[in-house]
């Protein structure tokens, strides 16, 4: 795990700033403490930061072939690189180290931009082969690692790992893209493959980019894209067999390391089967560490002490008070861009918890996704049978109108809250679904927006990002439409997002067993009716994993990594949340009515309303402006991008 920067000519073969590399590289120094180094030769710098997981002694980037005319720098971990030696060595391929870096300079020169469909694991590199006068880039399968980039006017490429290496170079734009503002304030983060800035962008997951001094800048290349075909003849005797065979040789691919190695363990279904795994292919206890909370409503310690007594983990707990909000600020510092899930204040805390034992731990994440998990599947599969039962034409006049007249009850039972489900129902598939998953409706954002601000947008709305995806999901099935909808934004805006800074920001390494690009795509294969029966999520997940887990692990209700956001806006956040809204910093962006803002304030304090997930997303977009320095006016499009 490392961080990576550079720049690349694309035009001609002039020097590159050495004092602008230098500083994009060491604003990095979190994701690599163990070592850094660049590699300048004219037109081509490439930056790298150093955490030593494989080869501690011998794995130094930039790394080179065996003439020096292709260099590599990379962060994240190839798996299965230890299988792709011999066969590179056979075709007469020469190592001079043991890590898996080396690899990917080889296996270009046998394979070509081909490669990285040979590689298993997480990863982001950029590749310069002098000799074809190629910049190659890569990135992931499933977006765990991040890549960022823009093109300046110039013609000067500039990448890294983080937004904050880009924004040492004195000509990266600062424009704040409106249509982003939109897609943030619905989903709580900007999705693939653009940023908040204009002009800066991500390479999507799955993607390939291939730079050739003086051609076009070239649109990136998909590799690889899951596919929900539904279509595996398999008992589910056998899945369930074959499961715990696919997740066995995950974990292990996972574990292959030179420094000390552990796990989070939630108590959650997904954390307690990778920390089972792992104790079955241990001869050593594991080491595991969770994060407890002062408020029981939050806290599930009890369930992972009850995993890490059944295989006698060496097991590590610290417990956060519940108003532990003094992250606020650093969040905003750490993310680069506006980022408004909360759980990435105990997310950070576990990271910071784990590298005191640890530096590299695996992790539950991406198992919600692949298994069908989360609660808001289950809903989603319910109103869809309604849906099916009545033609669009009928519900959309029908359920609408219901939807506006019936009043929000955020107080009064669920039973009772049927103006979200009327709203749903009025509604086609991927919009209800957008609907569902969104912290701000659509009227709740054009509302939230200044006039002059809902103009600049001209109509956009951030459901055509879910549209977009929707169109290529390749599938109808109602739970794999939506699981590939998550896949494609919020597993690797969010969460993988959410993983990658809080963790290199303790120079941990998190790996991933259940976003394994292999495991993945056969789980995409199974039928949907082995992922969700009735109320029941995961279910194949959890029938495997009836020998190895206690019942109440498995089958009690999900709680989820959160913290008490209405609590502290109402009481030891009060004063602060206000003075974001209501404050200077938001005003003078021009881009919010400050009525609603207002608004949002008293309806939630007085307890009228809960507004603390909308005021928590304004909350860290004001913070982001304030830390960062952009620019929310309005500006004619750049003259060169790399959209």
């Amino acid at each position: 795990m490392c961080g990576i920067a550079g720049m690349f000519d694309t035009r001609d073969r002039r020097d590159i700033p050495r004092d602008i590399v230098g500083r994009m590289n060491d604003v990095q120094f979190h994701r690599g403490p163990d070592g850094g180094d660049i590699h300048f030769e004219p037109g081509v710098a490439l930056a790298h930061r150093r955490l030593a997981i494989i080869d501690v002694g011998g794995g130094h980037q930039p790394l080179f072939n065996e003439d020096g005319s292709v260099v590599v720098v990379f962060n994240g971990e190839i798996y299965n690189f230890q299988e792709l030696v011999p066969e590179l060595e056979a075709a007469g391929h020469r190592f001079a180290t043991h890590s898996d870096t080396e690899v990917i300079v080889h296996a270009w020169e046998q394979w070509g931009e081909a490669c990285v469909q040979r590689f298993r694991g997480m990863f982001a590199f950029v590749l310069w082969d002098r000799n074809r006068q190629t910049l190659f880039v890569a990135r992931d399968r499933l977006g765990v690692k991040p890549f960022f980039y823009a093109l300046l006017p110039d013609g000067m490429f500039v990448f890294g790992s983080e937004l904050k290496a880009l924004m040492q170079h004195p000509q990266m734009p600062r424009t704040i893209e409106p249509q982003c503002v939109e897609e943030y304030f619905a989903l709580g983060y900007v999705p693939e493959p653009r940023t908040i800035y204009r002009g800066v962008m991500k390479l999507d997951a799955g993607h390939t980019l291939t730079l050739r001094r003086g051609e076009p800048f070239p649109a990136s290349r998909e590799y690889w894209d899951v596919r929900f075909t539904l279509d595996a003849k398999i008992s589910a005797a056998d899945a369930e067999a074959e499961l715990t065979a696919r997740l066995r040789e995950s974990v292990r691919l996972r574990m292959i390391s030179e420094v000390p190695l552990g796990a989070f363990l939630s108590g959650g279904v997904d954390s307690s089967a990778v920390v089972a795994t792992m104790a079955g292919l241990s001869s050593n206890p594991v080491i595991t560490c969770s994060m407890g909370f002062d408020d029981p409503s939050f806290n599930e310690t009890e369930f992972a002490a009850m995993v890490a007594q059944r295989y006698a983990t060496d097991h590590f707990v610290e417990t956060v008070a519940s108003d532990d909000f003094s992250l606020v600020d650093a969040l905003a510092a750490l993310y680069d861009e506006p980022y408004a899930d909360s759980s990435a204040i105990p997310t950070y805390r576990v990271c910071q918890l784990a590298r005191t034992r640890v530096t590299v731990a695996l992790s539950g994440d991406g198992g919600d996704e692949s298994f069908g998990g989360y609660r808001r599947y289950r809903m989603h599969l319910m109103e869809e049978r309604m849906r099916d039962a009545l033609p669009l034409g009928v519900r959309r006049p029908l359920f609408g109108l219901l939807g506006s007249v019936y009043p929000k009850a955020d107080w009064a039972p669920r039973p009772l809250r049927a103006k979200t489900t009327f709203q749903a129902m009025a509604r086609d598939s991927v919009e209800a679904y957008f609907n569902t998953v969104s912290i701000l409706r659509g009227a709740q954002r054009s509302q939230l927006y200044s006039g002059s601000f809902r103009r600049e947008l001209a109509g956009y709305n951030a459901l055509e990002v879910f549209r977009r995806h929707a169109a290529r999901a390749g599938t109808d099935d109602a739970l794999a439409l939506i699981q590939y909808l998550d896949t494609k934004t919020y597993l690797i805006g969010d969460i993988n997002t959410k993983v990658d800074r809080a963790s290199m920001a303790h120079s941990l390494e998190v790996r991933e067993p259940l976003m394994d690009h292999e495991l993945v795509d056969w789980l995409a294969s199974l039928p949907s009716s082995l992922k969700v029966q009735g109320n029941e999520g995961k279910w194949l997940l959890k029938k495997a994993l009836e020998p190895q887990l206690p019942h109440d692990v498995l089958y009690r209700p999900k709680m989820g990594f959160a913290v008490p956001l209405a609590r502290w806006f109402r009481g030891p956040l009060k004063d602060r949340v206000r003075a974001a809204l209501t404050g200077p910093v938001l005003s003078d962006s021009g881009l919010f009515d400050p009525d609603v803002l207002k608004r949002l304030c008293d309806e939630h304090q007085s307890g009228l309303h809960d507004h603390s997930a909308p005021m928590w997303t304004v909350m860290m977009f004001e913070a982001f402006l304030r830390q960062q320095g952009a620019d929310a006016r309005p500006r004619a499009p750049l003259a060169a991008s790399a959209a």
